[in-house]
């Protein structure tokens, strides 16, 4: 029996060894290990210094990285990159600094970064295959956070989560009331959207009143409650409406100073430069929070509220990037996160959008979510989005061939109300005089699917090479944000005329972004349309561009440009999200309410967390979001120092 044991055994090892051999493992002090693909990895390996790319958010990163052993990186320089400024590129240098530091490719995401992260780490990971180098090797290495563990308390009168437009407003308006504050944010980045928005809407600004343009309060409030069904909280309208004109006033005595805009009787105020918009914040927050001893945490997370026995908020558990834990305590917490847009399943399931994340990649919704769970009430209303742009998804990939004039071409004609535009299936869906006004192109898009078409044909291409968008009855600009036109703004106009059109065209169809037909029935059958439901709907308008009459949508003769021959295109038209809107709902303190619509006591919310209030289903504002965002921060962190402070 032990002889059939120990030759059972001698076998089982055995076959250990064979199939070790087979996969190239052998032993090193007393563990399985991969030394055949180790060596093989050594002796493919060839010191130097090698280049690496990856497609980040806004463009292709591109590192140069410098190796002396296979599983060791020198150094990593990166050559050129188009990411966010302030958020994205400062996201690029940190996973560096933790590639050199750990020497690991298993590098975590910087917070609200994620996407330019993976994209850096991927580049040095290319980087790293042409020198022959060890990436599994690289990869294995984890990388621990010296700080989990460890609990850090503090304590404040005002606790301020997210560094957003309302959030400093929030923590400076509170310090400037006597409150201690202290506010957290989780990126690295103070300013949130705000550094990415153009204008704000403050009502009655003396900027506005001293140029000559004044707006009847009562009408405006009036108007907005009724296109808004009734579904809004009537004073919140009015808070927002009669106190933003102060907001203007307020901004400018901290430095933050906007420029009034008469934008075509709107009364918008043009944000400072983009370059100087984060500094001023942390100004004021020095200025305010920090010279009244609070302080100002950035890369640190919130992760739930701190309640006690009877349910009233009183801090807040955070993670700081090293993974140390903060518990703040403190009497009054503003929540200021910025939403949920940025959390693609959330959207979907809550208002069917699937269209652009435009604003913050962080905005996920956990403050949202931390909120509820302390009891917070879920909007009726909850889902709305701040839709508001039509983008071409030609943009991107084009631009890495031809010059930004050339590569927006698509986009461009997205905006003209003057071609043919259909949704998913092939019908008409709108008269696309919408396109005119941003809001109105986004609603009624996303209203019909994921995207929309653009139809045009060549006969119209030609038109734009000969009279630029003059030739397809423009009658006026696109209607393009400014900053999407700033680097070719001197070509930006209707008599330019379009070059390389019919080649910008064939490259984006060949990118995957648009579709091609010789006829209509090939164009549909290409860009996954019913065939009969395009025909019937391209006879239809046809037949308006005729007649000058159109008997499904309306649109004006002027409009109707006549289709001309083929082949046709179809542009992907998509729509942006700058932002979610509400999902707490607040009274006029900017309380948060709970399921029987009275406050949670201690906690307050501000920014588009609140702005559910304003509206019904999805946002219909001009310079509103931003508006709203420095006037409710400012009115809400008086109202939390007043809470916290026993002043109310």
């Amino acid at each position: 029996m032990r002889s059939n044991r120990f030759n059972k055994m001698l076998m089982f090892s055995i076959c250990i060894v064979l199939v070790a051999s087979m996969f190239g493992w052998g032993w090193q002090s007393g563990k399985l290990v991969n030394s055949p693909s180790t060596a093989a990895a050594a002796s493919a390996f060839k010191a130097g210094t090698y280049t690496g790319e990856a497609e980040g958010k806004d463009g292709v990163i591109k590192v140069q990285v410098t190796m002396e052993q296979a599983d060791r990186i020198k150094d990593i320089k990166i050559l050129s990159q188009t990411e966010t400024e302030g958020l994205g590129d400062s996201a690029l240098n940190k996973v560096k600094e933790q590639i050199l530091a750990n020497q690991s490719l298993a590098i975590d995401a910087v917070s609200g970064a994620s996407v330019s992260s993976d994209a850096m780490l991927k580049a040095v990971e290319n980087a790293v295959k042409k020198a022959g180098g060890d990436v599994n090797a690289l990869k294995s290495v984890s990388v621990k956070k010296p700080g989990v563990g460890k609990t850090e308390k503090l304590q404040a009168d005002v606790v301020v989560v997210g560094a957003g437009a309302s959030g400093v407003s929030a923590a400076v308006t509170a310090a400037d009331k006597g409150a201690k504050v202290v506010i957290i944010e989780k990126t690295g980045v103070i300013g949130g959207a705000s550094n990415l928005s153009w204008a704000g809407k403050f009502y009655n600004s003396s900027a506005a009143v001293d140029s000559g343009l004044k707006v009847n309060v009562e009408q405006e409030i009036s108007n907005w409650i009724v296109n808004n069904h009734w579904r809004v909280d009537a004073a919140a309208v009015r808070q927002y409406v009669t106190k933003s004109g102060d907001t203007y006033d307020w901004l400018k005595s901290k430095g933050y100073v906007t420029t009034f805009m008469n934008f075509g009787g709107e009364q918008l105020h043009l944000l400072p430069a983009y370059n100087t918009r984060e500094q001023t914040l942390r100004k004021m927050l020095a200025a305010s929070v920090e010279k009244n001893g609070g302080k100002v945490i950035t890369e640190t997370t919130a992760k739930k509220l701190m309640t006690d026995a009877k349910g009233t908020v009183t801090g807040v558990v955070a993670e700081k990037a090293d993974g140390t834990t903060l518990e703040i305590s403190a009497k009054s917490v503003v929540m200021a996160t910025g939403g949920y847009a940025g959390n693609k399943e959330m959207v979907k399931e809550a208002f069917g959008f699937e269209g652009v994340n435009g604003g913050l990649a962080q905005n996920i919704g956990e403050g949202l979510k931390m909120s509820w769970a302390a009891g917070a009430k879920v909007p009726d209303n909850f889902g709305g989005q701040m839709l508001h742009q039509t983008l071409a998804r030609a943009t991107g990939d084009l631009k890495k061939q031809y010059t930004s004039f050339e590569a927006t071409y698509p986009m461009m004609l997205s905006y003209l109300p003057t071609l043919m535009n259909v949704g998913p299936s092939g019908a008409r869906f709108r008269d696309e005089t919408a396109t005119l006004t941003a809001v109105a192109a986004a609603n009624t898009s996303a209203f019909n699917g994921p995207y929309h078409l653009v139809v045009v044909s060549q006969s119209q291409l030609k038109a734009l090479e000969s009279k630029g968008m003059n030739g397809v009855n423009a009658s006026k600009l696109p209607g393009l944000p400014p900053e999407f036109y700033a680097d070719f703004k001197d070509e930006f106009k209707l008599d330019t005329p379009w070059k390389n059109v019919v080649s910008v065209f064939d490259t984006m169809v060949k990118n995957g972004d648009g579709y091609k037909g010789n006829t209509i029935e090939e164009l549909a059958k290409n860009a996954g349309m019913d065939v009969e439901v395009f025909k019937d709907a391209f006879n239809k308008y046809t037949q308006a561009t005729k007649t000058g009459v159109d008997t499904e949508f309306g649109k004006t003769k002027d409009y109707l440009l006549p289709m001309g021959e083929g082949p046709y295109y179809a542009i992907i038209a998509e729509i942006n999200n700058l932002g979610s809107v509400g999902g707490l709902l607040v009274n006029p303190k900017f309380q948060v309410l709970n399921d029987k619509r009275v406050p949670v006591k201690g906690l307050y919310a501000v920014g588009l967390e609140s702005e559910g209030v304003l509206f019904n289903d999805t946002y219909v504002g001009n310079g509103v979001g931003i508006g709203y965002s420095f006037t409710s921060g400012r009115l809400g962190g008086e109202n939390a120092a007043a809470g916290a402070l026993g002043k109310k």
